[in-house]
């Protein structure tokens, strides 16, 4: 099942025009009484869907999505987006080797969405700069932090600037990040930019996530069990926090996993690892201390604690030439 946000999936029923919002409502709300609560409200609209013959999603063959068409879970996927951002790319270790990632954020009429690619597939982005028409073929779709990714699978190609297609406007994402000193940040600022140097760096914390919807699943005698979805596979997942400091204030930054990998520069594996054997992280942690990076994301109050704490979405390691330049313009 793909994952679909209720308020869309309820925009597609009513607009088939056989149930209204008021009786969509009532009609999941009968349904997940009659489960007895098993399924989420998301789940019963695809059941309504369902037994009412409606199509949530195309599945034609080769047919190009819009970006607010495609969805967590799906495979097979092509579209077509402006670069409205380019990445520089990151290396990571992978045992004896090194790997690659780099990323774009396309754009068309409908969103934005970032499309992520590894190894060799990052050479492909040498010739891609900025207001190119990037077709994408043959990808999958993940979720990153709440958030929905493209990935180019080992099958998947793109083609830059291919004849015959256009994307006049974008529609830009909502989330316009804004760069801030960190004593300007405020609770429940969304989209926010810094530069800081890591000070202070903790153990990773690991946790088992399900495998269907990724959320926080508890463990009992070697088995899992997610609110929604019952006994299902574990998948380890962790979060790794680290303080940063940019000369105005300090502040608590919250690395998911994806976000841990690129600040490490591992992979999967590599980071789980430190779970049996957490001493070797301590060497990790030396290294990261005194470097900077740029961090894009979002701002939130730890009421436990009573501290604001920067809740990282992208990361990238910070150039230097870059904060030069910005500080040129910034000077009178």
């Amino acid at each position: 099942m793909y994952k679909i946000p209720l308020a869309e999936l309820k925009e597609k029923i009513i607009s088939s025009g056989k149930l209204s919002s008021e009786e969509l409502d009532k009609k999941i709300k009968e349904k997940v009484n009659e489960l007895s609560g098993l399924i989420s409200e998301e789940g019963a609209a695809h059941i309504i869907a369902n037994e009412l013959g409606i199509v949530l999603i195309s599945t034609a063959a080769a047919q190009k999505l819009k970006i607010k068409e495609i969805y967590v879970g799906m495979k097979n996927v092509s579209l077509v987006g402006k670069v409205v951002q380019k990445f520089d790319p990151r290396t990571f270790a992978k045992g004896e080797n090194t790997g690659k990632v780099c990323s774009l954020v396309l754009g068309d009429e409908t969103g934005t969405i970032r499309v992520v690619f590894w190894n060799e597939q990052v050479d492909q982005l040498h010739e891609v700069f900025q207001d190119d028409i990037v077709l994408v073929n043959d990808a999958y779709v993940r979720e990153n932090n709440g958030n929905k990714e493209v990935h180019l699978g080992s099958r998947g190609s793109i083609e830059i600037n291919p004849k015959g297609e256009t994307v006049d406007v974008v529609r830009k994402s909502s989330k316009a990040y804004e760069r801030k000193k960190i004593e300007e940040l405020h609770d429940a600022e969304d989209a926010a930019e810094i530069v800081g140097t890591i000070v202070q760096v903790f153990d990773p914390r690991f946790f088992y996530t399900c495998s269907r919807c990724a959320k926080r699943v508890t463990e009992s005698s070697g088995s899992f069990h997610c609110a929604e979805h019952g006994t299902v596979d574990g998948q380890l997942s962790y979060v790794l926090n680290a303080v940063l400091d940019d000369g105005t204030g300090m502040i608590r930054g919250v690395f998911w996993k994806n976000q841990t990998n690129h600040l490490l520069g591992k992979d999967d594996v590599q980071v789980a690892a430190y779970k049996e054997e957490l001493p070797l992280f301590e060497d990790v942690k030396t290294d990261l201390l005194g470097e900077q990076f740029k961090l894009l994301g979002k701002v939130h109050r730890n009421e436990m604690f009573d501290r604001l704490e920067f809740n990282v979405q992208i990361v990238e390691k910070a150039n230097a030439q870059e904060e030069l330049a910005r500080l040129e313009q910034q000077s009178p």
